[in-house]
């Protein structure tokens, strides 16, 4: 579960912000700071495999693209979504047309992995929160259970084996499964 780190007086998040960033990343919510849980074995690879794949996807033809721990601030709170998926169009860009560093919107898709002793009240709390925000889908992908929870602004549901999962408007046209997105964390021998 994310640690409540304790806070006797209470921060404004202007002052959280200005604070160092740290590993596992600190996020603020509701005035409160929560350490994330360090990712294991099959969270930090289902976090890379399924980012590089939404990319592989989605960037060749400018339709969207995953940053993985990327820090949002809105609402009053500053959270490090596991995955976030920006739709090409809002991607926060500079003069450069390179990332902004402070990016101060929700994503289109927000992407949470439960880790083992992580709380799932909490995680789903972040998703409903970026959705409220502007946040278009969120996942909640829990790999012992092997299942995925989805959010949209009007609609919750659960998901398993061969069933086909809601996507961002915008990728319509692809049709992955959950067993696709657990098979992600297969290796196989060469």
């Amino acid at each position: 579960m994310a640690i409540a780190l304790s806070n006797p007086q209470k921060l404004s998040l202007t002052e959280f912000l200005a604070m160092p960033e740290t590993k596992p990343a600190n996020e603020f919510i509701d005035g409160q700071i929560y350490q994330k849980i360090m990712p294991q074995g099959k969270h930090s690879r289902l976090q890379t495999k399924f980012a590089s794949l939404i990319n592989e996807r989605g960037e060749p033809n400018c339709l969207v693209s995953a940053f993985c721990e990327l820090r949002c601030t809105l609402g009053g709170r500053s959270i490090v979504p596991d995955i976030s998926v920006f739709e090409w169009q809002n991607i926060p860009l500079d003069e450069y047309d390179e990332p902004l560093d402070r990016i101060e919107i929700a994503p289109d898709w927000v992407i949470e992995i439960l880790s083992p002793d992580q709380s799932t009240v909490l995680i789903i709390d972040k998703i409903r929160f970026a959705l409220k925000h502007g946040s278009k889908l969120g996942w909640l992908i829990a790999p012992n259970e092997r299942k995925i929870l989805t959010f949209s602004t009007n609609e919750f549901d659960s998901y398993q084996g061969n069933d086909i999962l809601p996507m961002l408007g915008i990728l319509k046209d692809w049709q992955l499964s959950v067993n696709d997105v657990f098979n992600l964390l297969i290796f196989t021998k060469s």
